[in-house]
């Protein structure tokens, strides 16, 4: 029976992507995004588990706001993702010249991370438009790699990586990546990781709060020697965009504690996420460890 369940969601799940493909592949992107957003509306409306973890979240991390200003961020956190999903799936429509348009803010930090020469750990988030930053770096010269959990449908799965070759990227499963890791920053490339999911390797703040974040990138920096560069992709409006890299961190910054660094990357992300909320994955259970082990 599982396994009969287990086609029947794969063979859903892959008509859905391609209704997706054709629904926001028409038109311009504006128009793609008001169908994203009222799509989004929907969802909210109808996944009852990730709206209330939203507002939760929300309310955990902004304790002055009232309900009213929580449930309104929720619902745009919903849009948000709406909006850039259906970016997404223009991914292949997408020209050089609207990609290199994005405002750029700190690229002498890019350039310092660069010159180091052993390659750059790239340290974004769920947060704004990743996946158009990847294609941002591919048009400025970087071969970036970049680490990806699997979708729970294998057929998607394949779908998602083909679109994120279109931009250049290439996808290394998130389960068996460390090996190939090293190989791609000896041979002085962008690694990119997504740091901001639940993971119980160590504990540090967050929103003032105890956090279960991953310690691989701090690790592989210390490893490496490869520098940390954290830089994100705001969403301005429908097409536009910002990328923002912050101060990298080099071998020797923070006496090599990879906790206190590790820290550093929660602490910048936070500072990120304060100016737009509603940019940020509040869907996320991101302090589920720290919550089952009673520190919250």
């Amino acid at each position: 029976m599982a396994k009969k369940n287990r086609v029947i969601i794969n063979a859903a799940s892959t008509v859905a992507f391609r209704f997706g493909l054709r629904a926001f592949q028409k038109g311009d992107i504006a128009q793609a995004e008001r169908r994203a957003e009222r799509l989004a509306l929907v969802v909210y409306r109808m996944d009852r588990k990730h709206r209330e973890r939203t507002i939760s979240n929300l309310a955990m991390a902004f304790p002055e706001w009232d309900h009213e200003k929580q449930e309104a961020t929720a619902q745009e956190v919903y849009r948000h993702f709406g909006r850039i999903a259906a970016d997404f799936m223009r991914t292949g429509m997408r020209s050089p010249e609207e990609i290199l348009s994005a405002e750029i803010i700190g690229i002498e930090h890019l350039n310092s991370a660069v010159a180091v020469d052993k390659g750059v750990l790239l340290i974004t988030a769920h947060y704004g438009n990743w996946e158009r930053f990847a294609h941002w770096y591919h048009l400025q010269g970087h071969t970036l790699s970049v680490v990806a959990r699997d979708a729970n449908q294998g057929p998607v799965t394949e779908q998602l990586t083909a679109l994120r070759h279109k931009a250049g990227a290439e996808v290394m499963p998130r389960g068996n990546s460390a090996r190939t890791i090293l190989s791609k920053l000896r041979a002085k490339e962008f690694v990119g990781i997504l740091n901001d999911q639940n993971c119980a390797e160590c504990f540090v703040p967050f929103f003032g709060k105890p956090c279960g974040t991953v310690l691989g990138p701090a690790v592989l920096h210390l490893r490496t020697g490869a520098p940390i560069l954290q830089a994100y992709f705001t969403r301005l409006g429908p097409g536009k965009y910002r990328g923002e890299f912050h101060e990298p961190i080099f071998l020797g910054d923070f006496d090599k504690d990879p906790t206190r660094i590790t820290a550093r990357l929660n602490e910048v992300l936070e500072s990120v996420v304060r100016k737009h909320p509603e940019q940020w994955l509040w869907l996320h259970d991101r302090w589920k460890s720290a919550r089952q082990r009673g520190m919250l």
